[in-house]
C-alpha cells in the first residue's frame, strides 16, 4: 500500500487517541461512510507503523471473522487480519489487568507457531502445514476502541481487527498428532461452561485460516516469519470480561489454557 491518505491519517489518529485517553470513539464509518476495506487496512497499517517506530515489536498476526455467524452479522464473505505485538502476551499465572482494555472479551483459539517463513501469494495447504512448528491452546483477549462494539467490517479492520492480548498454553502439539478440524473445545468462565466448539468452526479448519492469512499478507508484501504466533480465529462465541474473572479453554488432545483477570 502507498502513503496513507489524509482520511486514513486522521482516522488512525482517532484510534490512537482512544488508546491514549482510554475512551472509546464513535464508529469511523459514521464520519467516513465511504470507508473501504482497503482504506481500513491503510488505517491499521498506519497505526502499526507508528507503534513500531515507538519501539513495539510485531510477534505474530491474528485472523478474525472466521465463523459463519460473524461473517453473516457483518455481511462479509471473508475474514480479516490484525497484528500481534510483544506486549499483548500474558502468562497463564499472571493476573491480566482488565482496566488495560476498554471493552474486553475472551475467545478460545488453536494457535500456530511457525518454524519457517510463509510468503504468499500462492501458499498451499501443504506448504502451510510444513511451516508449522506446533500448535498450542490459546485464549485471545479481543477489544474494541469503538464504543459499544458497534462495528462494521471497516471499523474492526481499522482497529487492528479488534486485537487486545492473548494467553498461550504450555503444551505444544505437532500437527501430525491431531486433526484440527475435529478438536473439540469446552470454554469455561469461572468454572461454568459458557461455550463448546471445534476447530472446524474456523473456516472448516484453522489451516484454511493460516493459508488465507499467508496469501492475503503476501499480496501486500508481508511474509509470515519463523517464530510468529498466528491466532486463526475463535472456535466458540466470545465472552465479556469482568474484573476477577477466570477463563479456561480445554481442547481435546491439546490440553488447556487459563486466563485470569485481576480484581479491579
Amino acid at each position: 500500500m502507498g502513503e496513507p491518505s489524509q482520511v486514513q491519517q486522521e482516522a488512525a489518529q482517532r484510534l490512537l487517541r482512544a488508546y491514549e485517553t482510554h475512551t472509546p470513539i464513535p464508529p469511523l464509518t459514521a464520519d467516513y461512510p465511504e470507508l473501504t476495506v482497503e482504506d481500513a487496512y491503510g488505517i491499521q497499517l498506519e497505526q502499526v507503523r507508528r507503534w513500531t517506530e515507538d519501539g513495539r515489536t510485531v510477534v505474530g498476526h491474528k485472523v478474525g471473522l472466521t465463523s459463519a455467524a460473524m461473517q453473516k452479522q457483518l455481511g462479509v464473505t471473508e475474514p480479516d487480519f490484525g497484528h500481534l505485538f510483544a506486549d499483548f502476551v500474558y502468562a497463564e499465572h499472571e493476573p491480566i489487568p482488565a482496566d488495560r482494555f476498554l471493552q474486553p472479551r475472551v475467545e478460545p483459539e488453536i494457535a500456530f507457531v511457525l518454524k519457517s517463513p510463509l510468503a504468499g501469494p500462492g501458499v498451499t495447504v501443504t506448504q502451510a502445514i510444513a511451516a508449522v512448528d506446533y500448535v498450542l491452546p490459546a485464549l485471545e483477549v479481543v477489544d474494541s476502541r469503538v464504543a459499544d462494539w458497534k462495528i462494521t467490517l471497516a471499523d474492526t479492520i481499522a482497529d487492528n481487527a479488534s486485537s487486545g492480548g492473548y494467553v498461550l498454553g504450555s503444551t505444544p502439539t505437532p500437527l501430525h498428532e491431531v486433526d484440527l478440524r475435529l478438536v473439540g473445545c469446552v470454554f469455561h468462565r469461572n468454572a461454568q461452561v459458557i461455550g463448546t466448539g471445534a476447530g472446524g468452526a474456523v473456516l472448516g479448519s484453522p489451516i484454511t485460516s493460516l493459508v488465507w492469512l499467508a496469501n492475503t499478507l503476501g499480496a501486500l508484501g508481508t511474509t509470515l516469519e519463523a517464530g510468529e504466533v498466528i491466532l486463526p480465529g475463535s472456535v466458540t462465541a466470545m465472552s465479556p470480561v469482568a474484573p476477577g474473572d477466570t477463563f479456561t479453554a480445554t481442547f481435546a488432545g491439546l490440553g488447556s489454557v487459563t486466563a485470569r483477570f485481576a480484581q479491579s
